[in-house]
């Protein structure tokens, strides 16, 4: 009963990440040491991929796993890097030295005291966006209730990261959006002033105004800032002379 009580206590403190903000790399380093402790493993480790595309060490369970994953990524080979790619579990190897699929990380595992690995993409359906590598200084293979342990907290990982990074993307749409009305309103305001100052239409107000920030470097929306405030006074701006009548 106390290993199922861990498991349950588990999943509830990563599924608690789900409502409201959270660190993400708080959140892995967690999983990291689930992993540990639940799944009869010497050491875990976490690899994210950015927006770039590119996949970044997030979290591990000990300094001796961080430096193999870091060495991972130096070889571009690995257990993580293979189940990220292919968004499908890495089943469990026993190492040799110089052994294929990846000569090079086998022989740093091996150095640092790791008999055997395994790893999981972390993958909500299609989308993959990191994967989560499982060692030990054993050989034995994870029985098939840690396996299923072990995808669920995986899972549950992805599943936190993937809404944090929406909620992200949304907040940032979201900014964009009421910047770009707020612009709005200030260049609206500033053709006004232009305008009135240079006895033309808002048309051509709108053209001087884009073209002293093209001319000038400068955004169109500071421009517009500057216009407002009485900062920028360009002598275009300026009433344009009446002509007396005949």
């Amino acid at each position: 009963m106390a290993r199922e009580q861990s498991i349950v206590e588990a999943l509830v403190e990563m599924a608690d990440t789900l409502i409201g903000d959270f660190d993400v790399v708080d959140l892995l380093t967690g999983l990291t040491s689930h992993c540990v402790e639940l799944l009869d493993i010497s050491a875990a480790g976490v690899m994210v991929a950015t927006v770039a595309g590119d996949v970044r060490l997030v979290a591990s369970s000990s300094e001796a796993m961080r430096l193999v994953e870091l060495f991972e990524l130096q070889a571009q080979e690995g257990p993580c890097l293979d189940a990220y790619r292919s968004g499908e579990r890495v089943e469990h190897l026993i190492l040799q030295p110089g052994q294929a699929p990846w000569p090079l990380f086998s022989a740093a595992a091996l150095d640092a005291g790791f008999q055997s690995v395994s790893a999981l993409p972390l993958r909500l359906r299609d989308t993959t966006i990191g994967a989560l590598n499982l060692f030990s200084v054993g050989q034995v293979p994870m029985t098939e209730a840690n396996s299923v342990v072990a995808r669920a907290l995986a899972d549950l990982a992805s599943i936190s990261i993937i809404q944090h990074r929406t909620a992200d993307e949304q907040q940032r749409t979201n900014e964009q959006l009421t910047h770009a009305l707020n612009s709005r309103i200030v260049i609206e305001q500033a053709k006004g002033i232009i305008a009135e100052r240079a006895g033309i239409d808002v048309s051509e107000a709108f053209n001087l105004l884009r073209r002293y920030a093209r001319d000038h470097n400068q955004r169109l929306t500071d421009v517009a800032y500057a216009t407002i405030d009485g900062t920028l006074q360009p002598p275009a701006w300026l009433a344009a002379p009446r002509v007396p009548e005949g």
